[in-house]
C-alpha cells in the first residue's frame, strides 16, 4: 500500500477544489441567504438539451412556472424561502422521472441536478439557521406550482417541468 498516502492526499485535493467555487460561479442573494453557483454552467446545459426536452412536451396550453404569479414579485424576504423549495422540487420530483433514450441528454440532466443539489445543500444550512423563513406568500405560490405538476402524470409533469428551467434561471438570475 505504498501508494495510499498519496491517493489519500490526492482524495483529499480534489473535495477541497470541488467545494470551492470557480471563476464562473456569482454569488446569488435569496432574501438574507447567500449561494454561490454558476447559471452560465446550468443554462448551457440546458440549453444543449432544451429543444429536445420541450419537444417531449405533448401538453402546450398548460405552464407550471409561468401559472399567473407564480414567481412574479416575491418579496425579498421569501426569495430564500421559494428558491429552497423550488430546488427541491427540481432535485426530488423533476430530475428523478426526466430520463430519456439519449446518453447526452440524461448526462445534461446530471449535471443540472448535480448543480441544484449543491445549491439547495447550501441554503438548506441557511434554513437551518433560521435566515430562510417561509412567509405566506411564498408557501402560497409553491403550493400553485405543486398543484400545476401534480395535474399531470409524472412523467409529462417532469418533462414539462425541466422543459421551463429557462423560466427558473431567468427569475433566479433577477434575484442576483
Amino acid at each position: 500500500m505504498r501508494g495510499s498516502p498519496l491517493f489519500l492526499c490526492l482524495l483529499s485535493t480534489s473535495c477541497w477544489v470541488s467545494l470551492m467555487p470557480t471563476a464562473a460561479d456569482k454569488i446569488f442573494h435569496f432574501g438574507t441567504c447567500r449561494v454561490s453557483m454558476s447559471l452560465a454552467e446550468i443554462r448551457a446545459a440546458f440549453t444543449a438539451i432544451k429543444a429536445n426536452i420541450q419537444s417531449r412536451d405533448p401538453i402546450r396550453t398548460l405552464s407550471i412556472l409561468s401559472h399567473p404569479h407564480s414567481l412574479h414579485k416575491v418579496k425579498s424576504a421569501d426569495r430564500c424561502c421559494i428558491t429552497h423549495q423550488l430546488l427541491t422540487f427540481y432535485v426530488d420530483k423533476v430530475f428523478k422521472h426526466c430520463r430519456t433514450e439519449d446518453s447526452f441528454v440524461n448526462r445534461k440532466i446530471s449535471s443540472i441536478a448535480n448543480s441544484f443539489l449543491s445549491a439547495r445543500r447550501r441554503l438548506g444550512q441557511c434554513h437551518e439557521q433560521n435566515n430562510c423563513v417561509c412567509g405566506e406568500e411564498s408557501t402560497e405560490k409553491f403550493k400553485q406550482i405543486l398543484a400545476n405538476y401534480e395535474g399531470l402524470n409524472v412523467t409529462s409533469a417532469a418533462m414539462k417541468s425541466l422543459g421551463e428551467l429557462d423560466i427558473l434561471l431567468d427569475w433566479m438570475e433577477k434575484s442576483h
